[in-house]
């Protein structure tokens, strides 16, 4: 093996352990700790660096640099919207400093359609990451079918007034069940809530993202509001996904089979 592919397959092999390490730590705490990435990142960066100055042109450190500042943008707007936990947004942004392109010289994918994304390695990453978490929306469906086939019950009781777009979020990524559970488990998140206003009073509204930092602000006021009724309700709740685990297995897809939601794209549209 040449010195390049020998630091290619090096930079391969950072990622995949930092990657099982810290998705080990997301599934058992649902957090990572900093000296994770405090590693992750100056490896990362230093290897990639010397493989660009003494193996490749100039115009692949351009790239380099557009990877990392595209990727951490992205990721971090995307943590401050709320749909990216810190850990996930910092796990990104390592793999743009560590493989910012595709590791052409040690691996071909399967699936080889020329994906808009193959160029920025970690945007194929988090696209097929995507794509793996939303297959948890058959175990959020089944639940749900479930529920309502067991009770009896209208899914949405409650919640007359909220528009559809926000209901049909709510089942792909939410069940319902007693709040007794919702109280027993920290890695369960409200998706409702209670707000007070002076013309109708109480009103029950969805959430579309869980709140982390405010869910037992969220809890207090659903104890609040049901009270005597607390162990006959059933509130939407939604599992605090440990998204690194479906970043490190949207990292092995890229590797092996490519950009998924292209390939399917261009197998639909021909």
């Amino acid at each position: 093996m040449e010195l390049v592919e020998g630091l290619e397959a090096a930079r391969v092999m950072l990622c995949i352990v930092f990657l099982v390490y810290a998705s080990i730590s997301d599934y058992r705490k649902r957090e990572v700790s900093n000296m994770v990435w405090v590693w992750f990142a100056p490896l990362g960066a230093a290897l990639t660096i010397t493989q660009f100055l003494f193996f490749e042109s100039p115009t692949f450190l351009q790239l380099y640099a557009f990877s990392v500042i595209f990727t951490s943008a992205f990721a971090i707007l995307l943590f401050y919207l709320g749909a990216f936990g810190g850990a996930d947004a910092k796990g990104l942004i390592c793999i743009a400093l560590t493989l910012p392109m595709y590791p052409e010289r040690l691996f071909q994918p399967l699936f080889p359609e020329a994906s808009p994304f193959s160029t920025f390695f970690p945007m194929l990453v988090f696209f097929n990451a995507i794509l793996m978490a939303a297959l948890s929306v058959f175990y959020a469906l089944t639940r749900n079918l479930l529920w309502k086939l067991q009770t009896k019950r209208e899914l949405f009781e409650g919640f007359e007034k909220e528009p559809f777009i926000r209901k049909f979020l709510t089942i792909l990524c939410a069940y319902k069940l007693p709040l007794s559970k919702l109280k027993e488990k920290e890695f369960l998140y409200p998706l409702e809530d209670y707000e007070e206003n002076s013309v109708d009073g109480v009103t029950r509204k969805l959430l579309v993202f869980p709140k982390d930092e405010k869910r037992d602000e969220i809890l207090e006021r659903i104890l609040k509001f049901i009270g005597k009724e607390e162990s006959k309700s059933y509130v939407w709740a939604t599992p605090g996904l440990p998204l690194m685990i479906f970043i490190l297995l949207g990292f092995l897809v890229a590797l092996i089979f490519g950009d998924l939601i292209w390939t399917f794209l261009v197998w639909v549209l021909g």
